[in-house]
């Protein structure tokens, strides 16, 4: 090891110290080998750095190097390292430098670390495990006095590149962009795909985005011909920010470049996105408050089935929906985030009341958030709008939503029987979504439980699923609970879920939601109506 390498690893703090030569040899090792890579420091020295490296990571590790500038540092990244004993699973932090005059190697300095989970197909996240990876990683690099930045990057073209070559090409130019994002990530477990072409990470602060654009032009092996341009913005993570609003501002920055791409103007820091998104929430919950006031949504009408002999039609659930917005999603996100659910929980209560008045022999099923429900105030309201139409008795029943918003579930019990004693039947809806449901079925007295439609839909392949929703209903059978199975889409599902002895069953098999409640039987949609669900989506 020449004086450069040395005074390379002089302030280096490292539980193993090796030189990797132009060709992939390991030239140089000092340290804890047999701890890290499972085998002594002298039968390091020849090996291939590759050999040691899970092969998950080993294209990481690849683009890393190959990325690694004369005079600069990379990393550190965490990498899974090949379990040499082939039981034990090892992982490390490595840090690259390639030092000047040193024959084109390359001195790595890894030090111990925990296993990498989580992240999806190639180590990227999805968006949503970003959101929160970044914000966990920005208030860690805080506390160590890091720099970091949030970098949006568009590669236009590049998946159109790749569609249009051979399958095992397309699947080699994705598997080595995903390295290069990971690569140039903080910590290597720090980078998403948003979208077609487009991608988001974390970086260090300190290098131009001009500089990592062509590097990253220069990893992919992009032609000069090719229309793929990487396209960079940053925004850095600016003054100090409790958690909750360093989400809100990443969630913020990520909706505007999905939106704009390459034409986006970003905020110059995180705490400037959240001051817009501040803003932009405060417009959007204003206008949503008018319109709950107002009573400007419609409601739709999907069809569920009684299965106790030919489907026939049981009752309808009434769906939200705002203008022409196809997904109400969002609407009813916001209003549950922003403590509006109530009032619009109470306005669609009211909408319920007055159609099941006009229309004879109709049966309706209302969603009702776990939120609202967990306020004495609205279920009292709820209770006396109903009381003002006994001759509705039996006609209008609650489906509870985001049931995981039920803090206290004996209060919540309490507050349904109020409403059960009024005729009104209860649904626990998407039952099997969490972990708490059985505790929910538990400690709730309900007379429906709807099966959640990820258990539902995956019936047709899976066998086990039909156990699950056999078990399932005989233990509510036990505790005279019935059971609605949501979408139900093929003929081979319901009789899946007939055999399993489920009651009801709702879904594109029976009908769309409309906006008039259907006669049955109904016209099969030709497409996927917007439904509300348990699950709430995050919000920007």
């Amino acid at each position: 090891m020449n004086a450069k390498s040395l005074l390379g690893f002089a302030f280096a703090s490292a539980d193993l110290l090796i030189e990797v030569t132009a060709a992939g040899d390991i030239s140089i090792a000092l340290g804890a080998g047999e701890a890290l890579a499972g085998s002594a420091d002298r039968n390091l020295k020849g090996a291939r750095l590759a050999d040691f490296v899970a092969a998950e990571d080993r294209q990481l590790i690849s683009v890393l190097l190959d990325g690694l500038e004369v005079g600069r540092r990379a990393g550190p990244v965490v990498v899974r390292l090949h379990a040499q004993d082939g039981e034990t699973e090892r992982a490390a932090s490595l840090s690259a430098f390639r030092l000047p005059e040193n024959d084109g190697a390359v001195s790595c300095v890894l030090s111990r670390a925990s296993i990498p989970r989580g992240p999806g197909p190639h180590g990227l996240h999805d968006r949503a495990s970003f959101e929160s990876a970044a914000t966990a990683l920005l208030a860690h690099a805080r506390e160590r006095g890091l720099e970091i930045e949030l970098a949006m990057i568009e590669l236009a073209g590049f998946e159109a590149e790749a569609k249009g070559a051979g399958e095992q090409e397309a699947s080699d130019m994705r598997a080595r962009l995903a390295a290069v994002m990971r690569a140039e990530s903080y910590a290597g477990a720090s980078a998403a795909q948003l979208g077609e072409d487009r991608f988001a990470l974390l970086r260090e602060e300190g290098e131009s985005t001009q500089d990592l654009s062509r590097r990253v032009h220069r990893l992919l092996a992009l032609r000069s011909d090719q229309d793929v341009r990487p396209v960079i913005q940053a925004l850095g993570a600016g003054a100090d920010m409790p958690a909750g609003q360093m989400l809100k501002a990443i969630r913020y920055a990520v909706d505007l470049f999905l939106r704009d791409g390459r034409h986006w103007s970003p905020p110059s820091t995180l705490g400037e996105a959240f001051q817009l998104s501040v803003t932009q929430t405060l417009t959007r919950v204003s206008a949503l408050g008018r319109r709950v006031e107002a009573k400007d949504f419609a409601l739709f009408y999907q069809p569920v089935v009684s299965l106790d002999g030919p489907p026939r039609l049981h009752h309808h659930e009434a769906l939200i929906r705002f203008g022409d917005q196809g997904a109400p999603f969002p609407m009813i996100r916001m209003a549950e985030e922003m403590d509006l659910v109530c009032a619009l929980d109470a306005a669609v209560v009211d909408k319920a009341l007055d159609k099941l008045a006009r229309t004879p022999g109709l049966v309706l099923a209302v969603n009702l958030s776990g939120r609202s429900v967990s306020k004495d105030a609205f279920v009292s309201q709820v209770a006396s709008r109903v009381k003002a139409y006994p001759q509705l008795r039996g006609r209008l029943m609650f489906e509870l939503t985001e049931s995981a918003a039920v803090a206290d579930l004996d209060a919540a019990d309490r507050r349904l029987q109020t409403l059960r004693a009024l005729g009104c039947e209860i649904c626990l809806d998407d039952f099997g979504a969490g972990a708490s449901s059985l505790a929910y079925l538990q400690r709730l007295h309900v007379d429906v439980v709807k099966i959640d439609g990820a258990f539902i839909r995956e019936l047709e392949h899976d066998s086990r699923g039909a156990a699950f929703i056999g078990q399932l209903v005989r233990m509510c059978g036990e505790m005279k609970i019935a059971t609605l199975a949501e979408m139900v889409e093929t003929q081979l599902v319901e009789d899946v879920v007939r055999k399993a002895g489920v009651q009801m069953a709702q879904g594109w098999l029976y009908g769309a939601a409309a906006r008039e409640p259907a006669p049955f039987p109904a016209q099969p949609p030709s497409a996927a109506p917007a439904q509300r669900r348990g699950a709430v989506e995050s919000w920007g």
